[in-house]
């Protein structure tokens, strides 16, 4: 796992855990990479190595390093996993794959709207998410340079996207499907701007855990996901990229359960 900061990473403990399951006495750690950094990480490494995960601040630069390209990053701009065979470095996403089947196992179907917190990497993967599940998507966010990068991919994948500015944020919480993609603290705010009867919150941080956003929205009777949950799922995903073999997600959710 690669990313700075990285010190608080859960996936050692899920790559570890899936390894063992699987039999393989393979290793897996946490090293603290930047962006400037990254290409000279990537070409000193030995054959050796199957596969990189990578967390921000390197989900978009980890595209320029690889040498191919899975459509799904393509369609989105961001990866979270480098697999490594020779020369060659196929970047994938396993993100948007992973958030999908977290709201599937929460029993989410199909929804008139969504919206979405924040601009980022992370905000480009759940607009990618949401489709084919809303028909509509709002996109809450600080900066129009980020916007515009969120509209081209809600065009590639089909998706029709309204940009809201950051202040506007509370009054598109009552859709039925929020994903907050933004750091701890950046909607602590918001907690007090709950809807009576909320939907379903994925909020996408998982240390400290509950945000406030997330606890306001349980206590008013909401569904919530967190980011523990798109970890877990999308880490399945990594797993069989890097090994070819799957791994069930009751095995990651047990290694960090508690």
């Amino acid at each position: 796992m690669l990313g700075s900061p990285i010190a608080h990473s859960l996936s050692p403990t899920l790559h570890r855990a899936a390894y063992a399951w699987l039999g393989l006495r393979w290793s897996y750690t946490a090293v603290e990479v930047t962006e400037p950094e990254l290409a000279a990480f990537v070409d000193s490494l030995d054959e050796s190595w199957r596969g990189l995960s990578l967390t921000m601040p390197l989900k978009r630069v980890a595209v320029e390093v690889a040498t191919d390209v899975a459509e799904l990053v393509g369609t989105v701009g961001v990866a979270n996993t480098l697999v490594l065979d020779g020369e060659r470095r196929t970047a994938h996403n396993t993100d948007v794959g992973g958030m999908r089947s977290a709201m599937a196992a929460a029993g989410l179907g199909r929804v008139e709207r969504a919206t979405v917190i924040g601009g980022g990497a992370t905000a480009a993967t759940a607009v990618a998410a949401v489709a084919g599940l809303a028909d509509s998507v709002v996109a809450c966010v600080r900066s129009p340079r980020r916007a515009s990068a969120l509209a081209a991919v809600a065009e590639r994948v089909g998706v029709t996207l309204h940009v809201a500015g950051w202040g506007e944020t509370p009054a598109h919480l009552g859709a039925p499907l929020v994903v907050s993609t933004t750091p701890v603290g950046s909607t602590d705010a918001m907690a007090g701007s709950v809807p009576v009867g909320p939907g379903l919150l994925f909020d996408v941080v998982y240390d400290p855990w509950p945000t406030r956003l997330a606890a306001e929205w349980s206590a008013a009777g909401g569904a919530v996901l967190g980011g523990l949950d798109l970890l877990v799922h999308q880490a399945v995903g990594q797993v069989e990229l890097m090994t070819g073999r799957s791994v069930p997600v009751s095995v990651l959710r047990d290694a960090v359960a508690g």
